[in-house]
């Protein structure tokens, strides 16, 4: 995998609110995307932000907002997040009794479309959806709060999607989120990842751009 590929996406769940404009514009020249999780207490025990949040900065910066919906009801909120602004949307395979008909409709709106998987899900069983979404999102950590490690069998999880990305002849992105800095970066990237989710590993950094840089730095060594 060349390094080009390698994208970071910091996750504004590890933001400071009280000047989040501040904390986008710290890392938006260093990066593509912005990743924005909504939670909403009941797929995950956390809730964090919605509609409002992602109206009011969509104005202020390019980035791409990777939207990641944590929630039971997808179906229901795609179109709105849409509307707000998101460029790609990413639903729970757990959370949606029709995967297709749900990817169909992020489609039918425009988006780039994301499946993710808790880690108690195998990741064999997406795989049939492989072909028809632009990202495969991998939870490296029970979803809901930032500032976990990394789970020890993402590894192996990650190679698995990578070689059925392979044996199918797709350009899906491989997308990881949880336990992301300097020391696990190496790893997942070795293990097939080409778009890494950082939260805390950037936003609790004196200097969030630097902090990007320094991820980046580590991937390329890496490779």
């Amino acid at each position: 995998m060349s390094f080009s590929g390698i994208k970071i996406a910091p996750s504004i769940l590890s933001a400071n609110f009280c000047h989040l404009l501040e904390d986008i514009k710290a890392i938006e020249n260093k990066c593509d995307y912005l990743h924005i999780d909504v939670m909403d207490g009941h797929f995950v025990n956390n809730i964090s932000f919605g509609l409002p949040i992602v109206r009011s900065i969509r104005p202020e910066t390019d980035l791409i907002f990777d939207v990641h919906l944590m929630i039971t009801n997808p179906e229901e909120f795609v179109e709105p997040f849409a509307k707000a602004g998101a460029d790609s949307i990413t639903f729970h395979y757990e959370c949606t009794k029709d995967p297709m008909a749900l990817i169909a409709k992020i489609k039918e709106l425009g988006k780039k479309v994301g499946v993710s998987i808790h880690p108690n899900t195998p990741v064999e069983e997406i795989y049939g959806l492989i072909p028809y979404v632009d990202m495969v999102l991998l939870m490296s950590v029970v979803p809901g709060h930032g500032g976990q490690s990394i789970l020890p069998d993402t590894y192996e999880k990650l190679q698995k999607i990578r070689a059925e990305i392979t044996r199918t002849n797709s350009d899906v992105i491989l997308e990881v989120d949880g336990g992301i800095n300097t020391k696990t970066i190496k790893d997942v990237v070795d293990s097939g990842a080409n778009l890494l989710v950082a939260g805390s590993a950037v936003f609790a950094k004196p200097n969030p751009g630097e902090a990007v840089e320094e991820l980046l730095k580590c991937a390329k060594e890496s490779l």
